[in-house]
């Protein structure tokens, strides 16, 4: 299998939202979202309400301005901020990451600040974000893991065709409460097969 160079940052266009490579000025938008509590809560970024309600310092803050200014120099992995079309803001991030070269395989993760949440913004992202994954970058399966005290974001998983391969049970804590993991997958097969494009978004 030829290795995938995702050093070539693409646009990606639909009718609701639009994936681009991170401007310099997208880390601020991204900071406000990163500090939303439900983001910080449903990303296991934190482990208590109490954590994600403290305030970054600004050496972390300088950390996180520097981790999106990197985002276009990387070979070895993908993150496109989401645009909202219609407002022109950035609204959060989908990622290809953690892509093994022997088996064509790579994890995907998306991030939605909440007023870009129930409009149908993410399904899109994630249908125009798996095409580029299979059609144009070759991948072979893609793989996500969600928290089972998310089941929104699992819906949306189950309705752009991604399939549940495993749970981890009580793989995460928080606030005292351990949490399962749920693995869910999609082979270049399983794509080809439920057509996303005919997908209603």
């Amino acid at each position: 299998m030829n290795p995938i160079n995702f050093a070539q940052k693409p646009v990606l266009t639909g009718k609701k939202v639009l994936l681009r490579p991170f401007k310099a000025e997208d880390s601020e938008r991204m900071l406000n979202i990163l500090a939303e509590l439900d983001v910080q809560r449903l990303t296991g970024s934190v482990h208590t309400d109490e954590e994600a309600q403290k305030p970054r310092t600004p050496e972390q803050e300088q950390k996180v301005r520097e981790w999106y200014a990197s985002r276009n120099a990387q070979t070895d992995r993908l993150d496109l901020a989401i645009v909202d079309a219609a407002s022109g803001k950035v609204i959060g991030e989908a990622v290809f990451n953690e892509y093994e070269e022997y088996s064509g395989n790579a994890s995907f993760r998306i991030l939605i600040g909440s007023d870009g949440q129930g409009k149908g913004l993410g399904t899109e992202a994630i249908e125009l974000f798996l095409r580029h994954g299979f059609e144009t970058l070759g991948l072979h399966r893609v793989w996500l893991e969600v928290y089972s005290f998310n089941p929104r974001a699992e819906r949306v998983y189950i309705k752009s065709g991604f399939i549940l391969e495993g749970v981890k049970r009580e793989d995460f804590r928080y606030n005292g409460e351990y949490i399962d993991t749920k693995v869910y997958g999609m082979l270049r097969s399983d794509y080809e097969a439920i057509s996303l494009s005919s997908i209603p978004l």
